[in-house]
């Protein structure tokens, strides 16, 4: 049961997403996380669902699936899968969407087509070594020569990046110097074939670990002057429209992350006995099971929330803060209290919830701290009251 009113399209979405989570990505996620592998051949199946181009319109051989369609989607492959998860959220909402949305006709036609039917993989690369919740503060300079622009700098936390066919990458387009903050930023679409372009260090993580996370090194990676994405010193604003959405993406996955927890613990407390009774008949643990369950319906319902928001055309920026802020510390208390109702076998990497509580994890951190999402939540609350003359926004 749901108290979501889903359209009989968004069911189906569900359903498809879910059958296909559990016949295909499940069996093999442990076994994923613990070789670190990235599997593409779940790249090529998740493509011919597709489900890389759950966003682009139908014209860019999308789906063109509203945002509740694609969240419902992404949270059930989060479930059996969160490092195929963030694959697809970082594809779909952000180097799709800043393409869609921003882009020209020609990069529309060049890239989102291919990308929607995962023959390129798209990745974002925003943060840096010494740029990560000061984005705006990232060194990476582009300089005109000819028509061409020159990039040199380090771009890090990549996600999948060595797998990616298009990267959206922010750079400095003010004079080498003059850092003027985030209005001297313009966004470049690179493909891994550039002159100067190297993949280096890749992360070994706590969590996602069949997601790979590498650092690309732009050595005067030269790009050709129609990969400028819209206008000169528009990037980060580009970019922050677009993790209003990414975020969204981000906090599915925790929900589902969340669930198959939840999910775990009560085929786990049905099954385990202590005292001659399933732990599952004692208070103790049927009081963990209730409030797992309510904080993940909580989230769940507030990310849809925003989602409809999103689509009838409101600013979402506060909302997408909040249902990203709550979702991924739901996810985070969620699988902490399921390793303490699997008590030591929790703590094992034979049971699922030691993964899913290490994959938790990373959900508040990026795609902007929970600390960022406070900041920004109150100064978008804070701005709203002022505007209403102190009454509180809705």
């Amino acid at each position: 049961m749901s108290l979501l009113a889903l359209t009989e399209t968004q069911r189906e979405i569900q359903t498809l997403a879910r059958s296909f989570a559990e016949r295909e990505l499940a069996p093999l996620a442990a076994e994923r996380d613990q070789e670190s592998r990235f599997d593409r051949s779940m790249v090529s199946q998740m493509a011919e669902l597709g489900f890389f181009g759950m966003l682009a319109p139908e014209e860019y051989d999308g789906l063109g699936l509203d945002a509740n369609s694609y969240l419902l989607a992404l949270e059930e492959i989060a479930v059996a899968d969160a490092s195929a998860a963030v694959l697809l959220s970082v594809h779909n909402s952000l180097p799709t969407g800043m393409i869609l949305n921003f882009g020209s006709d020609a990069q529309r036609q060049r890239f989102l087509g291919p990308m929607a039917r995962g023959e390129m993989l798209g990745a974002f690369a925003l943060s840096e070594p010494e740029a990560g919740s000061d984005a705006a503060s990232l060194r990476t300079q582009a300089t005109r020569d000819g028509d061409d622009w020159l990039l040199t700098g380090t771009k890090a936390w990549v996600s999948h990046g060595n797998e990616a066919g298009v990267i959206l990458c922010m750079a400095r387009t003010d004079a080498p110097g003059a850092r003027h903050g985030s209005k001297g930023i313009s966004t470049f679409i690179l493909t891994p074939d550039l002159p100067g372009f190297h993949l280096t260090k890749k992360e070994n993580k706590m969590g996602l670990r069949a997601s790979p996370t590498l650092q690309i090194v732009l050595d005067g990676c030269r790009v050709p002057g129609d990969r400028l994405l819209g206008e000169t010193g528009k990037g980060f604003s580009y970019a922050l429209a677009s993790l209003d959405h990414g975020r969204l993406g981000i906090a599915a996955q925790a929900i589902g992350i969340a669930r198959a927890a939840l999910e775990a613990s009560v085929r786990y407390a049905q099954e385990r006995k202590q005292f001659d009774h399933p732990i599952s008949d004692f208070q103790a643990i049927q009081f963990k099971l209730a409030d797992m369950a309510t904080r993940i319906t909580a989230a769940r319902t507030l990310v849809h929330a925003a989602a409809a928001a999103k689509e009838r055309g409101e600013r979402i920026t506060r909302f997408s803060s909040m249902a990203k802020l709550f979702a991924t510390e739901t996810a985070m208390w969620v699988t902490t209290q399921a390793v303490q109702v699997f008590g030591g076998y929790g703590y094992v990497t034979d049971y699922p919830v030691e993964r899913h509580f290490r994959d938790a994890k990373v959900t508040e951190i990026y795609e902007g701290t929970s600390e960022i999402q406070r900041i920004v939540i109150a100064r978008e609350t804070l701005a709203a009251a002022a505007a209403a003359d102190g009454s509180l926004p809705d």
